[in-house]
């Protein structure tokens, strides 16, 4: 999928039971992350501090939703071992896991290919996180390869600086932002404009070829 795709509503059944997707996201933004097996170590890790950080999505008005191609059952037994090793797990299991025994649902996100939907061997592949805005679409992508777990704090941190530019749409965040740091003015914004939109003032750097284009600012 495309970033700013629309992605296709759908319903599924998951182990906090069937949901129409886009009557369940509502006005929230939505975490879809997808894995290749129940029972597998890194997953079972990374279930688990997603579980783990749920109050911190929530207060980012973000809800979490898991996919995974085994049965809804072997999911419910999972969550169990996610449980006994994350001890840290607040209360109940936080969010759904979506049962795909059939791949229909991880071909029609793109997660594989249709031509191998039934290979289980490429099925193992199938390792993406989606983050989706409450209009649908698709607004950051990312696929693992089954050897590397996610990174719970950069999930939360793109989260921020989606939002953000939302609110913002003239400025960018830059490499390794975290909120609170400087934000880039996009090139766009006319230097007229500069003292109304950021009252507390712009940093500017000269660069070697002549260039201004690198503003920052921190009132935001």
């Amino acid at each position: 999928m495309r970033i700013n795709q629309v992605v296709p509503n759908f319903k599924a059944n998951t182990t906090k039971g069937p949901i129409d997707f886009y009557q369940w996201q509502g006005k929230s933004w939505v975490v879809l992350f997808s894995h290749p097996a129940d029972f597998t170590p890194v997953c079972t890790t990374e279930l688990g501090r997603i579980a783990v950080h749920s109050p911190h999505f929530e207060k980012r008005n973000v809800k979490l939703l898991a996919h995974s191609c085994d049965k809804l059952k072997s999911h419910q037994d999972w969550v169990d071992d996610i449980k006994d090793y994350c001890r840290d797990i607040p209360g109940d299991f936080p969010y759904p896991i979506i049962g795909d025994e059939s791949r229909d649902l991880a071909v029609k996100l793109d997660m594989i290919d249709e031509d191998q939907k039934d290979n289980p061997e490429t099925a193992l592949t199938v390792r993406a996180l989606y983050i989706i805005s409450p209009d649908h679409k698709l607004r950051l992508s990312m696929h693992y390869p089954m050897s590397t777990g996610r990174n719970v704090d950069e999930m939360l941190r793109v989260i921020d600086s989606l939002q953000l530019t939302d609110r913002l749409p003239y400025v960018a965040t830059p490499a390794n932002w975290v909120p609170g740091e400087k934000v880039m003015i996009l090139p766009s914004v006319k230097e007229a404009d500069i003292p109304k939109l950021f009252p507390k003032g712009v940093d500017r750097v000269t660069m070697p070829s002549g260039g201004n284009y690198v503003r920052t600012t921190t009132d935001y």
